[in-house]
């Protein structure tokens, strides 16, 4: 963790191919295989400068004091995993090469547990109030379903995210693109605690590392292959936010997008998604849970209106009552020829809807009462 970057995809194939020790011991040698550096170099169109990387390796081996490290865990309460523990997300792996090497976490919650079903959510950290709005509104109803809400730790869309899981009954995860010790902004040192408290927090940075822009968007690789799906709340054309989504459509993961106000700039990017048909628009938790839910068991009903006590009326009941003028009347005869039915029909219907108060007898013949008028 200590001599290769986060995300370092050489250092993954070097780790996948000879195992943990035998990359490390091939490091300290200062000579890698040539089997495969072979491999590495050999039919690429942009191969990686295995000797620069080397090199760069053995500089931050020197530097490196593990067990400084795990001593520095405990003492924050901290806990590291690594591939094959039983609280290690085995979706990680779909990450290939660029999987991280090891997650340090602080939480209560079990981590593999709460990403069975989870959703990371995501958004410009320069929220609109209606991004806030939204992201909290959503990740709380998604938190009282069931659902961990995973989310960046920043500002704006992230904030709100963990705030409305925290008010719900399921965990929230924040995965950080520094050191487990570091609290990045440091505004949120209050919500981190309260994600400890009630979820976890991740980062496959060693202890002390300080977060920089590309950390941060190598990071979102990690929030996207955790979630089941990821939702974009708020995104302008240029954002992080939509490099966590192209993570998530490498990945194969449901995507999601929520429209804004055609003229909000911090909802381009998600009007983007949905346009080039990259997301599924959603309005609510529900539409969520239905994307990336079981099939079958997390159907969300579709909306509907009111419904109003004409709705429960039979087809030819219904036809008869369409067919009764508002203000003048008709008599039977007339009603039968509107409504497509014979006058027997209508004379037992007519008796019905008399009862229960739609239509009235009128000098004229029969009509809506007042309040069946209001319900047409």
């Amino acid at each position: 963790m200590r001599i290769s970057d986060v995300g370092d995809g050489l250092m993954g194939r070097l780790i996948a191919a000879y195992g943990p020790e035998g990359a490390l011991g091939q490091v300290r040698q200062g000579r890698l295989d040539p089997c495969f550096v072979d491999e590495m170099t050999s039919g690429r169109s942009r191969p990686p400068d295995v000797d620069r990387h080397l090199r760069a390796w053995q500089a931050r081996l020197q530097a490196a004091d593990p067990l400084a490290d795990l001593d520095e865990g405990e003492r924050l309460g901290a806990r590291l995993i690594v591939p094959g523990d039983l609280e290690w997300p085995t979706q990680l792996d779909d990450l290939g090469p660029e999987r991280p090497v090891a997650l340090w976490l602080r939480g209560d919650a079990d981590l593999r547990f709460s990403c069975l079903r989870s959703v990371a959510m995501v958004g410009s950290r320069a929220a609109t109030p209606y991004g806030a709005h939204v992201s909290a509104e959503m990740s709380a109803d998604l938190s009282e379903g069931g659902w961990s809400v995973i989310s960046g730790g920043a500002y704006g869309v992230d904030a709100a995210a963990h705030r409305g899981a925290l008010a719900g009954s399921a965990s929230s995860i924040a995965v950080l693109a520094c050191g487990i010790d570091i609290v990045y902004p440091a505004a949120n040192h209050d919500l981190f605690a309260a994600v400890r408290r009630k979820g976890v927090i991740v980062s496959e940075c060693p202890p002390g590392v300080r977060p920089t822009r590309p950390r941060f968007l190598i990071r979102n690789r990690v929030i996207a292959a955790l979630a089941r799906g990821t939702v974009v709340v708020e995104a302008a054309l240029r954002s992080g936010a939509l490099n966590t989504a192209a993570h998530a459509v490498a990945l194969h993961r449901h995507l999601a997008a929520v429209p804004g106000p055609v003229t909000s700039e911090m909802s381009a990017g998600c009007h983007r998604l949905i346009r080039r048909a990259e997301a599924v628009c959603v309005t609510s938790a529900r539409d969520v849970i239905e994307l990336v839910g079981a099939i079958g068991g997390d159907l969300a009903p579709e909306p509907r209106g009111p419904v109003v006590p004409r709705d429960r009326l039979d087809e030819e009941t219904r036809a008869v009552l369409e067919a009764v003028p508002a203000r003048s009347g008709a008599g039977p005869a007339t009603i039968a020829v509107a409504a497509g039915v014979d006058l027997a029909t209508v004379l037992s219907r007519l008796g019905a809807l008399a009862a229960a108060g739609y239509v009235e007898r009128s000098d004229r013949g029969w009509r809506l009462r007042r309040i069946a008028r209001n319900e047409r």
